[in-house]
């Protein structure tokens, strides 16, 4: 079958489906990124509460927990995604959204250091690798779940809403945590106010599961998996993904490198560096960054649906150039007041957007689909846990090193140049179908043999 189906616009009747699907999957990337925004913006708050040692000390303890929840994402990845591959993705994302909303829960409900010791970063620290097992297998299925359920000429539109989740979870972390600061005041704050928006993860739980248990899985799926059940193929073994798929997953690794670094460093540490290094208020270096992040939502639909207009990787140009050139100016300019950081922080907010909006459309369709879960959640989370989760605690670190506050952008640029590299080498799938055992957009490489693809070349099926 072609990869370069004509697109029908869905009627009615269908968009009840995508719109449902488009919620499910938005509501999980909230819960996950809820739990990361009430983290970074607890921060001083937790670290004093659950850590030994100075303010310094503690702080830093706490970013490396932080970070370590990252290191086990892969794993989760190495799980859920041949899971999803095998059973289906509705089934794992349930599964993953429970285990997170109920470890974020937990982290609210846990004794001080000065009540039980080191039992207390102990548990804190498995905790936060129960919550990076799961969201090792959430991204990545709910990006699919998105993609494969949505019309393949408004994939980035319908995909951006993702990402508006992402947002959205953030920033209503980040939201709870400083309007619990500014009503209880500081000193509440550190003795139990910190735990509260912890304790709202179980109510978005819940809501996220029971979106995804009334959906059925993809389409795209169930035909793949129909079509397996009649000439037995069950997914893919991950020592054949490594085998078959090790372009793609070299090539999305890279793209997350710039993603994820640029992600954390505006995001999760923003309001840290902004305290520590630009010497601005709790509640402003709370703040600030919160009309950085709501400004951005506004935007995504737009640049998501800009993506399906002139191409995933167009926008990714834009969006890493803009970033090399503007990060120095920028962080330069931070330090020169509110005005300032509010400009520097928005221009690379702006710039950011376009790369985001279209991760959701761009990333599944580098994967056919009987390795579609497992190649993402793989690449993106080995990818995520070693330059992503790490990179408040290692910019924080640099910074301690070296005296300079451009460390963040040059940390930047070096992630964009990365993802520079690797967009180079990646095909466009604005408008291919998602449909079929081979990778979308293949075909349509004109005098490109599948071995060229990083791809062994697998049966045609057909499908209904």
């Amino acid at each position: 079958m072609s990869y370069l189906q004509p697109s029908t616009k869905p009627d009615a009747q269908a968009r009840g489906p995508i719109r449902r699907a488009m919620a499910a999957s938005a509501i999980g990337n909230a819960t996950e990124w809820f739990d990361y925004g009430i983290y970074s913006y607890g921060l001083t708050y937790i670290s004093a509460a659950l850590f030994p040692g100075s303010t310094a000390q503690a702080t830093l303890f706490a970013l490396a927990t932080f970070a370590i929840s990252f290191l086990v994402r892969p794993l989760g990845g190495l799980f859920w995604g041949p899971l999803g591959d095998r059973l289906g993705r509705k089934h794992v994302l349930a599964l993953t959204i429970i285990i997170m909303s109920v470890a974020t829960l937990l982290v609210g409900l846990l004794p001080s250091y000065g009540s039980i010791g080191l039992w207390a970063p102990a548990a804190l620290v498995a905790l936060r690798m129960i919550q990076g097992f799961s969201t090792g297998g959430e991204y990545g299925g709910a990006a699919t779940f998105m993609a494969e359920y949505a019309p393949d000429d408004k994939r980035g539109f319908c995909g951006s809403f993702l990402e508006f989740g992402t947002l959205a979870g953030f920033s209503l972390g980040a939201l709870l945590m400083l309007g619990c600061s500014v009503l209880l005041g500081n000193d509440a704050m550190h003795a139990w106010g910190w735990r509260l928006p912890f304790l709202v993860a179980a109510p978005l739980g819940l809501i996220g599961l029971y979106l995804r248990s009334k959906m059925e899985d993809t389409p795209v799926f169930r035909e793949c998996a129909e079509a397996s059940e009649r000439e037995h193929h069950a997914g893919v073994p991950l020592g054949e993904l490594f085998a078959r798929y090790w372009k793609p997953l070299l090539q999305l690794g890279g793209l997350v490198v710039a993603l994820n670094v640029v992600n954390y460093v505006l995001l999760a540490y923003m309001p840290t560096f902004m305290k520590k290094e630009l010497g601005m208020s709790d509640n402003l270096s709370l703040l600030l960054p919160l009309i950085g992040m709501l400004s951005m939502m506004v935007l995504l639909p737009f640049a998501g649906a800009l993506s399906d207009r002139i191409g995933r990787k167009k926008v990714w140009w834009l969006s890493l150039a803009g970033i090399f050139v503007a990060a120095v100016p920028m962080f330069t300019l931070m330090s020169h007041g509110i005005a300032g950081a509010l400009i520097g922080l928005g221009v690379l907010g702006l710039l950011y957007v376009p790369q985001l909006a279209s991760i959701s459309a761009m990333f599944p369709a580098m994967f056919p689909t009987q390795a579609r879960y497992a190649g993402m959640a793989i690449a993106y989370n080995i990818s995520t846990s070693i330059f992503g989760g790490t990179a408040p605690m290692v910019t924080d670190w640099l910074i301690g090193r070296t005296g300079s506050t451009l460390v963040p952008a040059y940390y930047m640029m070096g992630a964009c140049a990365v993802g520079a590299i690797a967009l180079l080498f990646v095909t466009e799938t604005v408008g291919c179908s998602l449909r079929g055992r081979d990778i979308p957009g293949a075909k349509a490489v004109s005098g490109t043999r599948r071995e060229d693809a990083g791809v062994e070349r697998l049966p045609e099926h057909r499908h209904a």
